[in-house]
């Protein structure tokens, strides 16, 4: 599904990654390990063409998505989407609209049905009409997962999406985490520092040294 081939980056004149290569099959979740500046988050940006590299190319279902560092399919037609540390609800916006944000070229009736089975894959049936600051942070953490789940993308990228949740609360919603992508069986890369936070989500686990991926 995925294929991330000799990816290099330089961040303020550091180089941090010199021949990042990653393959991933169909439903893969794969969690990348690394010190801080190590690069994990510019890897996910140069996926998800947001930044450029020096080198590399991706690959998605087939398609390419960058050559040679440079993209060749803007970032909103790669099918890709992503999660933020901070959630980046809107907070405007009710739950139901935060959801259908990604889907709005669909009818309001697909998108209501769209929201209803997303909520019921995220265990938050019965919310639709609540704003974000009526939430907590892991029901607006999971919320977010399904705004970025809508457009149904191939990929998914989940930037250090737990890190602002108290311990208790992380454990219990990296497991539901996983359940729900193991049940939309979206291909998915969760970057984290949290060694047991990566192997309880994730199928595989890499980590990121002297500026290599090494995979478990």
């Amino acid at each position: 599904m995925l294929t991330v081939s000799d990816l290099s980056l330089t961040y303020k004149n550091n180089e941090v990654l010199d021949g990042f290569n990653l393959e991933l099959d169909q439903g893969d979740i794969f969690a990348l390990l690394g010190d801080s500046g190590s690069g994990k988050s510019s890897a996910l940006r140069f996926i998800a063409g947001l930044d450029n590299a020096n080198q590399g190319r991706v690959e998605l279902d087939g398609h390419q998505l960058s050559t040679n560092g440079k993209h060749q399919v803007a970032p909103e037609l790669r099918e890709v989407g992503m999660v933020f540390q901070d959630y980046a609800l809107f907070p405007h916006m009710n739950v139901e609209k935060n959801i259908a944000f990604g889907i709005i070229n669909q009818s309001k009736n697909e998108q209501k049905i769209k929201v209803k089975e997303l909520l019921t894959l995220i265990g938050l049936e019965g919310i639709e009409k609540k704003y974000p600051h009526q939430l907590s942070g892991g029901e607006q953490q999971r919320v977010a997962l399904a705004r970025a789940l809508a457009p149904s993308p191939k990929l998914l990228l989940l930037d250090e999406p737990f890190s602002s949740l108290d311990k208790n609360h992380r454990d219990q919603l990296v497991t539901q985490v996983r359940s729900i992508l193991k049940k939309a069986q979206v291909t998915s890369i969760l970057v984290t520092h949290d060694e047991a936070e990566a192997n309880t989500l994730a199928d595989k686990v890499g980590t990121i040294q002297n500026k290599q991926l090494t995979i478990k």
